[in-house]
């Protein structure tokens, strides 16, 4: 692997691709009363914040924010949640990552809220690597990236050097 990084995404980039993310959520659920936001992980979380916060300004749908930990190393590990999944029966759900590679990490969230009825899950992502081992997809994306299996795609959205990195 290349230790060089190519920027592919700036933070203004990143922000352009959050807000479209969040009008394609809006327009596909606008019919909603209630919507759970799910933020996988750190950067998950990060961005789910953020289109939580965009989705606030542009709707008033009711929307419900969910931090869901999951060991992407290990994503059979067991899964927590900020709130009781029991308390999300019926409801449209958004799950939300930084990066689909090969959808092991959404997978196993998406099973974690079929253990209840749910009305419908849809998922979101900033990069979308296309090397899927799960028939899973992103439902709403801000780049779909073709690479190398031994790319690594590095989203950072903290600090002054905050964008989508390639190595």
């Amino acid at each position: 692997m290349s230790s060089s990084k190519t920027k592919i995404k700036n933070k203004s980039a990143i922000e352009l691709c959050l807000r479209s993310i969040a009008y394609q959520i809006y327009e596909n659920n606008e019919e909603e009363k209630e919507l759970i936001i799910v933020g996988i992980g750190k950067n998950g979380k990060l961005l789910a914040e953020k289109i939580y916060k965009i989705l606030k300004s542009i709707s008033n749908i009711k929307l419900i924010f969910v931090e869901l930990i999951i060991n992407k190393k290990n994503p059979t590990d067991k899964i927590k949640s900020s709130i009781k999944k029991e308390n999300l029966k019926n409801k449209s759900i958004i799950i939300i990552d930084d990066v689909l590679n090969t959808g092991s990490t959404l997978i196993y969230a998406a099973k974690y809220f079929l253990q209840i009825p749910v009305k419908k899950i849809q998922t979101a992502v900033i990069i979308n690597r296309n090397h899927k081992k799960f028939p899973i997809k992103a439902d709403f994306k801000g780049l779909s990236l073709s690479t190398s299996i031994k790319e690594h795609v590095n989203v950072v959205l903290e600090g002054v050097n905050q964008g989508v990195f390639l190595s």
